[in-house]
């Protein structure tokens, strides 16, 4: 059986096999794939080529930089203010994105994460991987969605487990999505974008469209859970590779796995030193040369030079 194939077949019976058991068969069919991956991943060569037109990030830097961080569940989200205060002792922002309907979302964390600078965006309704699983449920979930959207005053969507259509995700009220990679093997739906650059999504037939942010440097879960990887180098390998040339550097790190207290780990947790040291480092090494802004703030620029048909202009805040 081929390895895409199994890939399927577990997605398929997931909700059904314990956690732990989960973990050894992600790994055992990771470990196969990686083998025979080593040519696009971490880095396809070819997803370094700009678009077409392309004249640089604003203020002449070198390359852009975005940190996101889905909160896939309720012990995540108790984690997201240790986590705020990691990057704002760094000087670094980023989105927190939250799934509405698995746990509470605290309005007290929505308003501090808004007045620190950060950024709120919604991570699906449900983490069940089944939104895009047939137009009559995607019908049902969309309005709820677009509501949290409009409570929240988000405008990005990203989207759970990374599974997506994307002219369905353009009929939702956002500016930009989040719910592709440039590559990664490890994902259960394929498609790479195959570029380190946000990509404009249009939706013909609605008339309606959205900038898409692929990641660009692979998921902490998928590096230190799934492949059990031991510190950042790959992450630094990536920065490097994808600063040379001039792209988008999004990584989604999620406060789920991290563990601040340095008490013995779970079988799916790293050390949250880790995420610290991979920003220690961006401050020594790239010091001056990027752009960071929110998800937000890079779409709306996309949107603007880039963007074939940019049909309405993004929502004031």
């Amino acid at each position: 059986m081929k390895v895409m194939n199994l890939l399927s077949y577990y997605y398929l019976i997931k909700p059904f096999i314990p956690r732990r058991i989960q973990l050894a068969l992600r790994r055992l069919m990771a470990s196969r794939k990686r083998k025979n991956t080593t040519n696009i991943w971490p880095i396809c060569p070819s997803a370094g080529t700009p678009p077409k037109n392309w004249s640089g990030w604003p203020n002449q830097k070198k390359f852009a930089l975005l940190l996101c961080h889905d909160v896939d569940t309720k012990k995540g989200h108790g984690r997201c203010t240790r986590l705020m205060e990691m990057e704002e002792q760094r000087g670094f922002r980023s989105s927190f994105n939250f799934v509405p309907g698995d746990y509470s979302v605290s309005s007290e964390l929505r308003r501090r994460l808004g007045e620190s600078g950060f950024e709120v965006g919604v991570h699906g309704l449900k983490h069940d991987g089944k939104l895009f699983s047939s137009r009559r449920l995607f019908d049902l979930r969309a309005p709820k969605i677009d509501k949290y959207l409009r409570e929240w005053e988000a405008v990005g969507f990203y989207s759970p487990a990374m599974y997506r259509n994307e002219k369905w995700i353009a009929e939702l009220d956002i500016e930009y999505a989040c719910s592709t990679f440039d590559t990664d093997p490890f994902e259960p739906q394929q498609n790479n974008v195959w570029s380190i650059f946000p990509l404009w999504i249009w939706n013909e037939a609605k008339a309606r469209g959205y900038v898409e942010l692929p990641y660009t440097l692979p998921q902490d879960h998928c590096l230190f859970a799934i492949l059990k990887e031991q510190d950042t180098r790959i992450w630094l390998d990536k920065l490097d590779w994808v600063a040379q040339r001039g792209g988008m550097v999004r990584l989604n790190a999620h406060p789920d796995y991290m563990n601040f207290d340095g008490t013995r780990r779970s079988n799916e947790e790293y050390p949250a030193s880790f995420y610290g040291s991979f920003l220690d480092h961006i401050n020594k090494n790239y010091a001056g040369q990027y752009w960071h802004v929110l998800p937000r703030e890079l779409a709306r620029f996309w949107r603007k030079t880039m963007a074939a048909f940019p049909e309405k202009p993004p929502k004031s805040k």
